[in-house]
């Protein structure tokens, strides 16, 4: 365990609300709620300012809800280029400090400056302070740093110190600090994970910390240890910069999908098709750009009257980057499923997992199976790169021109989501 390292997180509180404060200073110190638009049934609570956060309102909330709450409250639409652009700028000011710089989402960043405290005389608590002074006077936006010797300590620290908050996790004081906290306040212990661990009599990041191994790593696998090795300070994994070129952190891609809440209910099997060809087109477009082909094919529909999540999931024959095979698969899996005789759904979603280098060989076969496919994927690239010059909406399939309710989604612009893991 390398204690000498120094790492910082820095955490944008209420970043959406915070945005639009600093952007219309006629919103400062009212009660502000970034929330989606509920003629499009996307209306909950994005992120809500310190202001609505002290008179109940909670992300995720419906804004109906959240209303009743803080009837006061001013609700604006979400922004996202503008929340893209203050992201940039926060990055800017780190880049001043460190290039290893690594974005946990817009509000979110990891700073390695180990070799470089010497900027503030060798303090590290001096350079955590002036990088969050410089958000502030520079961006207009409150901000939490938290600086360890890792970074599940360093965000622990700025989880916890909310908002405009300061907090220094160091081997002499983090049992103090850290250990006497709920175990589900720890970096990737979730609901489920922690009520494994409280059927273990484990309540506490300290209990956990000086648990017997064996029966977690029996109870949660090798997800137990990974929890165990946090809770104990032993993190080592690297502050990983971003690649500017690919838009995407330097770690391993684990999936990508792509998901939407539908306006309208989606009541027959036609529908649900082409839906399904939506967001799955963003997804295998996802994939080639990434240069990574999928084993794995899941299908998502959320029913509309419950909201229950229903998934189903299928290896595909090869490793697969095609939109007609992605689509295909999902459409199978989802109309196989749901019966549209009795159900309607509300939202559908397609994920691509077990993910394999693009570049990896492929063996031809004598009976032009491969060859086919070949020509496939030079279709698809042909109609990615007419997306990417004139948008995605140059070229279009014909059961979205023939729907009205589809002519607005944009699932590439919109929708898309490609998770990345936290590992190296």
């Amino acid at each position: 365990m390398d204690v000498s390292r120094v790492i910082i997180h820095s955490d944008m509180n209420a970043f959406y609300a915070s945005v639009e404060q600093a952007e219309r200073p006629e919103l400062r110190g009212r009660p502000v709620i970034v929330g989606g638009d509920e003629q499009s049934r996307h209306g909950i609570v994005l992120t809500a300012s310190y202001e609505a956060k002290r008179r109940g309102v909670k992300t995720a909330m419906v804004l109906w809800e959240a209303r009743r709450a803080c009837p006061e409250a001013v609700v604006v639409p979400p922004h996202y280029g503008l929340y893209q652009r203050y992201s940039r700028l926060a990055r800017k000011i780190y880049y001043d400090y460190t290039d290893l710089v690594e974005p946990f989402g817009p509000d979110e960043a990891w700073l390695d400056v180990t070799h470089s405290v010497g900027l503030a005389g060798g303090d590290p608590v001096l350079v955590a302070q002036e990088i969050s002074e410089r958000v502030r006077t520079e961006l207009g936006l409150s901000v939490s740093v938290g600086l360890s010797w890792n970074k599940v300590f360093a965000k622990f620290g700025s989880d916890h110190d909310k908002p405009d908050g300061f907090m220094r996790i160091t081997p002499g004081n983090a049992a103090r600090l850290v250990w006497p906290r709920p175990v589900d306040e720890l970096l990737y212990v979730g609901p489920a994970t922690a009520r494994k661990l409280r059927r273990l009599g484990i309540r506490t990041v300290g209990e956990l910390a000086c648990a017997d191994p064996e029966l977690v790593h029996q109870r949660l696998g090798r997800m137990g240890d990974v929890v165990q090795a946090f809770a104990q300070g032993r993190d080592t994994s690297p502050v990983r910069p971003l690649d500017a070129s690919a838009l995407d952190v330097r770690r391993e891609v684990k999936s990508v999908g792509n998901g939407v809440t539908c306006p309208f209910d989606v009541d027959d099997a036609t529908c649900a098709r082409q839906v399904v060809w939506l967001m799955g087109e963003s997804v295998a477009q996802r994939l080639r750009a990434l240069g990574l082909r999928a084993r794995c094919v899941s299908v998502t529909g959320r029913d509309f009257e419950t909201l229950a999540c229903r998934s189903r999931q299928r290896q595909l024959a090869r490793p697969s980057d095609l939109t007609g095979e992605i689509c295909s698969a999902a459409c199978e899996l989802l109309l196989g499923d749901w019966d549209f005789r009795h159900e309607k759904l509300r939202g559908i979603g397609v994920r691509a997992s077990q993910l394999v280098p693009a570049e990896l060989p492929v063996q031809l076969d004598l009976e032009g199976v491969e060859a086919a496919r070949l020509g496939r994927a030079r279709l698809d690239a042909t109609v990615d790169d007419l997306r990417s010059r004139f948008g995605n909406h140059a070229v279009r399939r014909l059961s979205e021109l023939g729907d009205p309710r589809l002519a607005a989604l944009d699932p590439e612009r919109d929708h898309n989501v490609h998770p990345v893991s936290y590992f190296a």
